[in-house]
């Protein structure tokens, strides 16, 4: 029988100095989804590899403050969230490198391995969804994300934007909409 993130979460808080096990349990079993959406949220693989380590270095640190009123995982995806608008608000004025641009086609760090080829469909649709997203607006790309990936209350999505119940769901709706319409007119890669 498999322990229960709260069982973790005890012995986690009652371990002794330098034994992580029960810690690492519980990043083993949250870490695809924070790093899932810290790709979402910053748009970049580079990005969301060290955002995720960042949340985790912080749920480490804060675990003994954690007093379980809300699941484990909730906790973990508000301060993922908290770290990426963060992340996202010191970095509204980076560029990014266009990979269509025949220099940066030059460059060996742009080119796929053999094995990233594997299951291309799947990179596709995945790289579809994500350029969708990077073309909408902060201010309907975020509420979709904490809503459909989070799986946040529209209340909590509110709260943590700083917005009214009715604008974040007319956000989301609106996100929908447009997300909705984009995918189905095949918006591709690089066009």
């Amino acid at each position: 029988m498999q322990e229960s993130d709260q069982d973790l979460v005890e012995r986690a808080k009652l371990a002794a100095s330098g034994d992580t096990r029960a810690f690492d349990e519980l990043v083993r079993r949250h870490q695809e989804k924070v790093l899932a959406n810290c790709r979402y949220l910053s748009g970049s693989e580079h990005d969301a590899q060290d955002l995720a380590q960042e949340v985790f270095v912080k749920v480490y640190f804060g675990l003994k403050k954690f007093e379980a009123r809300s699941q484990f995982g909730t906790w973990v995806q508000r301060i993922k969230i908290n770290h990426c608008l963060n992340f996202l608000r010191g970095n509204k004025n980076v560029s990014k490198v266009d990979i269509q641009d025949p220099v940066t086609q030059m460059d060996p760090q742009t080119h796929l391995s053999p094995k990233a080829e594997k299951d291309l469909h799947t990179q596709d649709q995945r790289a579809q969804i994500q350029t969708i997203l990077d073309e909408m607006p902060d201010t309907l790309r975020l509420p979709l994300i904490m809503r459909d990936l989070d799986e946040l209350s529209y209340q909590e999505i509110a709260d943590s934007l700083g917005i009214g119940l009715s604008a974040t769901k007319m956000r989301i709706k609106r996100a929908r909409e447009e997300f909705r319409e984009r995918y189905d007119s095949g918006t591709k890669v690089g066009v």
